[in-house]
Parts: C-alpha cells; sequence; structure tokens
C-alpha cells in the first residue's frame, strides 16, 4: 500500500465543466507497478489520498487515477469525518462515483457508476460491477474518482480514497438482458403503476426480485426502475417482467436543485446529472430524456431535504410528481402549486402539466404502490402509458382498493373524461359526477379554479357517487379529491384519491 500524500483542496485550481464547477486534484499513478507475482505476473496494488475539502467546496472533485494496461478489477473504498457540528447547521455528506478513460465531460461518455452516500466501496470489472456501477472492461488510461460533497461541516470534510487495481485476464462481458417495451395487458384499460422508487442499485434496500414482488402484491400493471444518478439497474430486471407486469427503465436525475424522473428511456440510457439551474443546462437534458424515448417529470417539487427543492421550473415537464410517498405537507404544498397553475391554462388553451403520484420507495416499510398513478391506455405498453400520462388521463390513489370514476356532461350529449375539455355553451348547465369505491371514512369534493366549491361525506362502505352542477362561465376547470378525515382541525385531510381535471370551454 502506497500513500499517495494529501488531497487538499487547496492544492489545485478550480475549472469550470461547462455546468457546475468542479476541482481536479493531483493524479494517482501505477504505471510504474513492478512486475513479478500476483495475477497475470503483477501483485494488486493500492494507492491511498487523503485531503480536507473546505465550506464552500465545488460540486464536484475529480482524482485522476492512471490505470495501466493488464488490469482485471478496479476496486474504491473511501471514508470521511462525520463531524459534530452546531444547531441547525449541516454536516458532512459525501458522494462517490466514477469515471473511466472517456473522460468527465458533461453527457457521460465516461460514466462507470455513481452510489452517492449510499455505498463505502465498490469494484468493477468485465464480468461484474457493485450495484450503481457499470460492468465492462477496466481500460488503459485516466480514470477519474468523483466525489461530490453535498453538504460540508464549518470544520471542512476529511476524506480518505483507496484505489487498488487488480491484474489479469480481462475476462468477458454478458451481453445486457432488458426488460421488453410491452405487456400482454388488456386492451384499452385503466393500468395502475408506480413510476418512481429504488432497489439496492442506488440507495435503496431491495432487490428488483423483491421490489417486483411487492410490485405485484399491490396491484400494479407497470413501474418504472428510477435509481438515482445512474442506469446500472436497467439490466437486472431479467426474468422478473411478465404478461401482467410491464417494467420500464429509467433514472432518478439527481442535481443539487431539484429531482426529476426520467420515465421510460430506452434502456441503457445514462442522463447526466452535475448542473445547478444557474447553469441553463436542463433543457439540454430534458431533451435528451425524449430523444430516448422518455418523458420529463420533476419529482416532489417542494420535499424538504438539501438540495430536493425544484429550481428549474416547470416549462420542460411532461407531468409532474404532485403525491410523493405517504402524503405530508409539502404534498399538499404542490398539489396546490400545481392547481393554480391550471387556471392559466383553462381559457386560454395553452399546453398544461398533468399531475401524477409515485412511492418513491426505498426499503421497508416503504410501500411500493403507495400511491400509485391509475391510467387510460390504449394497451400495456411504454408508449400508451406514456401518452396517458402527458395527455392527463389519469387519476392517482393511495393503493389499489382505491378506485375512481370522474367525468363531465353538458346538456346537449357532450361527456368529458379525466384530461378531457367539454365544450358548451358559457351559461349551459353541466354536470360532474364521481363515483369512488374502497374509501371508507372519507369525503368527496369537486375543485374549480374558484376553489373547492362541494363537498359530501361518502358512505361508511366507502363506495358512493356525487354529482355537482355548474356552468363554464363559473368554473373553467372542474377536477375531483377524496380525502381522509382532517387530522388538525381547520386544514384539510390527507388526500386519498384526487384526479386530473376537465377544462370546461364555453361557448
Amino acid at each position: 500500500m502506497t500513500e499517495n500524500g494529501s488531497g487538499s483542496i487547496g492544492r489545485r485550481g478550480l475549472i469550470v465543466t461547462g455546468a457546475a464547477t468542479a476541482l481536479t486534484l493531483g493524479t494517482v499513478s501505477f504505471a510504474n507497478a513492478a512486475p513479478g507475482g500476483g495475477a497475470g505476473g503483477r501483485p494488486d496494488e493500492t494507492r491511498v489520498v487523503r485531503g480536507t475539502l473546505p465550506p464552500g467546496s465545488p460540486d464536484f472533485v475529480y482524482l485522476p487515477v492512471e490505470v495501466p494496461h493488464g488490469v482485471r478489477e478496479l476496486a474504491v473504498s473511501y471514508t470521511y469525518e462525520k463531524v459534530t457540528v452546531p444547531a441547525g447547521t449541516q454536516g458532512n455528506a459525501l458522494d462517490i462515483g466514477i469515471f473511466d478513460e472517456r473522460g468527465t465531460g458533461l453527457g457521460g461518455a465516461g460514466f462507470r457508476g455513481w452510489s452517492g452516500g449510499a455505498r463505502t466501496e465498490f469494484f468493477i470489472r468485465a464480468d461484474d460491477a457493485t450495484p450503481g456501477y457499470l460492468r465492462g472492461p477496466v481500460r488503459a488510461g485516466t480514470w477519474h474518482v468523483a466525489l461530490g460533497p453535498y453538504t460540508v461541516a464549518p470544520q471542512g470534510l476529511p476524506y480518505t480514497v483507496t484505489v487498488t487495481l487488480k491484474y489479469g485476464e480481462p475476462g468477458t462481458t454478458p451481453a445486457p438482458v432488458y426488460p421488453p417495451t410491452r405487456a400482454k395487458g388488456r386492451g384499452r384499460a385503466w393500468y395502475r403503476g408506480d413510476c418512481h422508487m429504488h432497489s439496492v442499485h442506488s440507495d435503496g434496500g431491495r432487490t428488483p426480485a423483491q421490489m417486483a414482488a411487492l410490485a405485484r402484491a399491490a396491484g400494479l400493471d407497470f413501474i418504472n426502475t428510477s435509481e438515482h444518478n445512474t442506469n446500472a439497474a436497467h439490466r437486472a430486471w431479467q426474468g422478473l417482467w411478465g404478461d401482467d407486469l410491464l417494467i420500464m427503465t429509467g433514472e432518478e436525475i439527481t442535481t443539487r436543485n431539484g429531482h426529476v424522473v426520467a420515465l421510460g428511456t430506452d434502456p441503457g440510457t445514462f442522463v447526466d446529472w452535475r448542473y445547478r439551474a444557474r447553469d441553463n443546462r436542463f433543457g439540454h437534458f430534458a431533451r435528451e430524456v425524449r430523444a430516448a424515448g422518455g418523458i420529463v417529470v420533476p419529482a416532489h417539487p417542494h420535499a424538504t431535504c438539501v438540495g430536493c427543492g425544484w429550481k428549474f421550473g416547470f416549462g420542460e415537464a411532461d407531468a409532474v410528481e404532485v403525491w410523493n410517498g405517504p402524503y405530508t405537507p409539502d404534498d399538499e404544498v404542490t398539489l396546490q402549486e400545481w392547481d393554480n397553475s391550471l387556471t392559466v391554462s383553462a381559457r386560454s388553451g395553452r399546453a398544461w402539466t398533468p399531475a401524477m403520484g409515485n412511492s418513491d420507495a426505498h426499503r421497508d416499510p416503504d410501500r411500493i404502490g403507495g400511491p400509485q398513478t391509475v391510467v387510460l391506455a390504449d394497451d400495456l405498453s411504454r408508449e400508451a402509458i406514456q401518452a396517458g400520462l402527458k395527455a392527463g388521463h389519469s387519476y392517482v390513489a393511495e393503493s389499489a382498493q382505491v378506485s375512481l370514476s370522474f367525468s363531465v356532461s353538458g346538456g346537449h350529449g357532450q361527456h368529458a373524461g379525466i384530461g378531457e375539455r367539454l365544450r358548451a355553451d358559457a351559461a349551459e348547465p353541466v354536470t360532474a359526477r364521481l363515483e369512488v369505491t374502497g374509501a371508507p371514512g372519507c369525503s368527496a369534493s369537486f375543485v374549480t379554479d374558484q376553489g373547492t366549491l362541494y363537498t359530501t361525506r361518502l358512505p361508511a362502505s366507502g363506495t358512493g357517487t356525487a354529482t355537482w352542477q355548474t356552468t363554464p362561465q363559473y368554473a373553467t376547470y372542474i377536477r375531483a379529491e377524496v380525502r381522509h378525515a382532517p387530522v388538525v382541525q381547520g386544514l384539510p385531510g390527507p388526500l386519498t384519491a384526487f384526479t386530473n381535471p376537465v377544462f370546461l370551454d364555453g361557448r
């Protein structure tokens, strides 16, 4: 083992990568290894780098590693000090990943894996890799261990990185087997899905096999893989799909200014996350998501975790995740923000952003399918599910036990379902109708641009119907909500389910 000296940030200059600032440390070299002993004629070699990152560090710190020919496996481990900080002050948190000899350029050509703060070590070789990392040959050239100082304490962030090379025959890389883009399904029907969840391939605690089993138990028809900043899990679902379960591949693009689910991208697609809102790069990568067959869904926009608040605006959003996991106050804020945006679109006819809900499940007791988005789609395929989501032909429910049917009809035989527009004379009476099952102890409401205008208590069985009449000159849209009883007097109760709107076009 060789000490490589200090990796202090003060010894190197700051660079700009075209997005978030970054810093490159001194190079770790293995090129002078002496032959003899060990696999392939060379013993395993290890280098250790120590340093301290000060407060205000760049978003990314790169440690170059010169990898010689003949390497079978590259292994990295790291530690850092979690120092005591004053109350109200963020402590140390350090993420890690790696880029290969193709470089660290924005766009990720050299990307080989990311585990954030979920792991303290990883390896890469041709035939296998740690979850979150891409298996494949360890080619000669300059690799870069990527450190991401998520938060830095006032005292600084002391770290140690250990890099080990193992020499020998490189081995072969199995061809990946990806999920198909269509399942048998039931033709045109309502399909239930959860498009935001995490496995052991990022910071989750469940294997893909466990997640697939839980998805089926939750009554889901489709799911979307969404690991933080890695596509490594796309190949991990072999044998887990079937006629009853469509598995789409994607990513949770986890930036320092918010998270976004890339939903249903082509298998193997990686989307970079190394930028902030100030860098004006999100539009480029949103277009990359769409070019790869995916749709763009900002996740938990008002979550309170560091870096989770959505700062990019919603101009590039195909849908927005209004409900994330167990219903909490930040979901209520997001719901109201989304509802406020509907008025702008209602009369103008301009595009509106549909809402959806996902579990963001990581580990027990997180509940996959809680909540779930129920989509009207022509079949159980990636394209049809995405089309239904983008059109807003969907509602969100806390579980498969809850079902809704919502529509608005006019006096001349007109009819519009969820996500559609109803044309009627400005003063023509129109009737909203909501049918609910599976919501005992809940109330049902109709919400318009003026607010909640009608509420009724559902029968004790949780199965009931609500109707309400208005006119297009009085309401620009109508949507339905089902809620539990209030927990705090004077505040709305947690959601049980809600629909996307029906817009009213008054002539």
